[in-house]
């Protein structure tokens, strides 16, 4: 069983900082790509950053140049650190791992965290 487990949200004003941190645990043999997605109230749930395995990333438009996403591979864990922060950041952050192996199935898997909430007052 994979479980991942996000940290780092809260409450901060426009303008701040904050940084979350998501590790994957259990029975993994590899993770392929490590994302952060966030569902704003009454919208959708959107991609907000991705990074392969091998350290490639990908952003939404509406966070380039704010946002930055990166791993540890050792440690099975993605981080976000989010600078600038607007009120329409304003979110449930989710972390995603894609294309998990574990020691126990040969099949690729997607996994999920519970989410982290962030909220950016102005």
């Amino acid at each position: 069983q994979v479980q991942l487990v996000e940290s780092g949200g809260g409450l901060v004003q426009a303008g701040g900082s904050l940084r979350l941190s998501c590790a994957a645990s259990g029975s993994i043999f590899s993770v392929d790509a490590m994302g952060w997605y966030r569902r704003a109230p009454g919208k959708e749930r959107e991609l907000v950053a991705s990074i392969s395995s091998g350290g490639t990333t990908n952003y939404a438009d509406s966070v380039k140049g704010r946002f930055t996403i990166s791993r540890d591979n050792a440690k099975n864990t993605v981080y976000l650190q989010m600078n600038s922060l607007k009120p329409e950041d304003t979110a449930v952050y989710y972390c995603n791992a894609n294309g998990v192996l574990t020691t126990t199935s040969a099949q690729f898997r997607s996994y999920w965290g519970l989410g982290t909430q962030v909220i950016v007052s102005s």
